[in-house]
């Protein structure tokens, strides 16, 4: 009889979420960046449809970074507009191939809710793969350089306590009794973060210099 192999559970860095299965959950995370990027991308526009933010987001190879799905967008932008975020402008239907298109704007609500996404994605460093991040960055010019630069502080600061509690991880790993694997995932971690920190130094100094 062939023995049933047990997957080793990896570890999550620091703020990750797992669920009772064993996997990261991102689908919270997904959702956010895709909602942030869609009401970005609206309220950049003014007025705009399916057709035009489909095109920006894939310019922008945000299938790639941002959990975009490019065949959900309409969709996505539908419930935007159901949760009251959106809503259509009586304007005539414009033509994009085969497609009729209904025109978007962003409403009050939707205003806030991408205020509140953008702010939040820019502190917030539970998943780094979660794209919430590169969506903000990619609408950061919509907050005073000031306020951008001190929600970034925050960010840098839970950083540098994520780094030394993944130091202190890797410090303690000879004794741990982990496969080395399990140890590399650790290093990379680590070595991830401490990336971070001083790419996110270095962003703060350029905002603060643009400022002055």
């Amino acid at each position: 009889m062939r023995q049933r192999l047990r997957t080793a559970q990896a570890p999550t860095p620091s703020g990750s979420v797992r669920t009772t299965s064993g996997i990261v959950d991102r689908h919270d995370e997904a959702v956010s960046a895709t909602r942030l990027l869609m009401l970005g991308l609206v309220r950049s526009f003014g007025r705009t449809n399916g057709y035009q933010v489909r095109r920006e987001l894939l310019s922008w190879n945000a299938d790639r970074w941002g959990n975009v799905n490019p065949g959900s967008i309409y969709h996505a932008l539908k419930q935007l507009r159901g949760n009251g975020l959106l809503r259509t402008v009586d304007e005539p239907a414009r033509q994009s191939g085969r497609r009729s298109e209904g025109i978007y704007e962003i409403t009050e609500d939707g205003e806030t809710e991408f205020l509140r996404l953008l702010r939040a994605a820019l502190i917030e460093v539970d998943d780094p793969h979660s794209g919430e991040l590169e969506a903000a960055i990619s609408f950061l010019p919509n907050l005073p350089a000031e306020e951008s630069a001190a929600l970034l502080r925050q960010r840098l600061t839970k950083l540098q306590q994520r780094r030394r509690t993944l130091a202190a991880d890797v410090e303690q790993l000879p004794g741990w009794g982990k496969p080395a694997q399990v140890g590399e995932l650790y290093r990379l971690w680590h070595g991830q973060t401490d990336a971070e920190i001083r790419w996110l130094r270095e962003l703060i100094g350029r905002i603060e210099t643009s400022a002055s």
